[in-house]
């Protein structure tokens, strides 16, 4: 079997690389960064710091501005939960969208049991927000704004240049969770007033279990207390041993980001070969700015999951990995109006600078072959065919 891996918005591929940079922190040098009496830490001690430069002149900040985790979630959960607790005097209201990540909507939900008031922005059929709702929403006590820069589902692209304006105007910091962003746009902070910022490396052919959080230097500092305690690590922002392997892993994917316009094309074949030969798709905010490589598309009075059964070569997924095994449908689509017979009928496909041409062209054949086959043997689809179903 000829696997074709379509599922890069949940992880991607360690490239080549990147795990070459990565041995020798895994081998030869593997001392502890923090150890810095002998020359096993040095040497680990100087690659996390030549890591943190990389990245640093990547998104045009200072490197003392990043701090290394163990991926976004972590960072969602530090910044949400330690705004609520530093701020509290000068406000409970955190600002949110229906659609962010899981990560970003479950810790707020935690954080309501404890009295923080959470306003969550809806968005229309597209799943984009309305700036003037985000501007009447902020209020005096609001001390957060979160709201990601584009969505691991649809792949809509927010407006977040706006929204850092917005809350730069209003006096609020915007916490901007990017990481299905970096890699497939360039963002440069020192023109994007966003306050803090996360990613994840192995969303850019880099390792899991590593990822960056971007706190801007103020003059009033921001404060965001720690959420693991224990040494001094990252400036006492996140105790524990730093994962240098990893660390050094994320710098270099970094390092070597480039665009590739190709994605573009093939995510546009995709959809123009399956669109032509499948009636009744939906593909879902195509009519708005969204990312180059992914393709979220409904396969009317099919179940998503009968089409992933049908065709094991490929790598798919029905939409966020953090909702593997939940039978909820897509709050994302929700939020967008989407009926429920077409939540659970959507594939997301996405793709990375490893999909060739070829892999797009057998993906769409053997989606059209297994959604074919599926109708032909559905009496719903029968039912809607003759006009009894709508």
């Amino acid at each position: 079997m000829s696997w074709i891996y379509l599922d890069n918005n949940a992880t991607t591929k360690v490239d080549a690389l990147v795990l070459e940079a990565m041995l020798p922190y895994l081998q030869e040098s593997y001392g502890n960064s923090s150890s810095v009496q002998h020359r096993f830490g040095r040497e680990a001690n100087q690659a996390v710091e030549t890591a943190r430069d990389r990245i640093a002149a990547s998104l045009r900040v200072k490197s003392s501005e990043l701090f290394f985790n163990s991926g976004a979630t972590e960072s969602i959960n530090t910044v949400l939960r330690g705004i609520a607790h530093a701020y509290k005097r000068k406000g409970q209201h955190i600002i949110t969208c229906k659609t962010e990540h899981k990560a970003v909507i479950s810790t707020c939900e935690n954080l309501e049991k404890q009295g923080i008031d959470i306003t969550y922005l809806g968005v229309d059929q597209n799943g984009c927000i309305d700036l003037e709702e985000l501007t009447t929403t902020i209020r005096n006590d609001t001390i957060l704004v979160c709201i990601m820069a584009a969505n691991n589902e649809t792949g809509v692209l927010h407006p977040i240049k706006e929204i850092a304006q917005i809350c730069n105007q209003k006096d609020v910091l915007y916490f901007c969770d990017a990481t299905q962003l970096i890699g497939k746009r360039e963002i440069d902070l020192e023109q994007l007033p966003i306050d803090i910022l996360t990613f994840s490396a192995h969303k850019i052919h880099g390792p899991k279990g590593i990822g960056v959080l971007y706190i801007r230097r103020k003059s009033k500092p921001t404060q965001i207390p720690a959420l693991i305690s224990g040494g001094n690590q990252e400036h006492a922002r996140r105790a524990g041993t730093l994962n240098v392997p990893a660390i050094v892993g994320c710098g270099k994917a970094i390092e070597i980001l480039e665009t590739y316009p190709q994605i573009a094309k093939y995510r546009d074949l995709l959809e123009n070969q399956i669109h032509s030969k499948v009636p009744e798709i939906i593909i879902h905010s195509n009519n708005v700015p969204r990312l180059d490589n992914t393709s979220y598309i409904a396969f009317r009075y099919v179940k998503s999951s009968e089409i992933m059964t049908a065709t094991p070569e490929l790598a798919l997924s029905s939409g966020s990995a953090c909702a593997t095994g939940l039978s909820d449908p897509s709050h994302v689509l929700k939020a967008m109006g989407v009926d429920d017979r077409d939540v659970y009928s959507s594939i997301r496909f996405s793709l990375s600078k490893f999909t060739q041409k070829q892999d797009i062209e057998n993906a769409a054949e053997l989606i059209i072959k297994a959604v074919e086959k599926i109708r032909k043997q559905s009496p719903i689809w029968q039912l809607f065919k003759d006009n009894l179903l709508y």
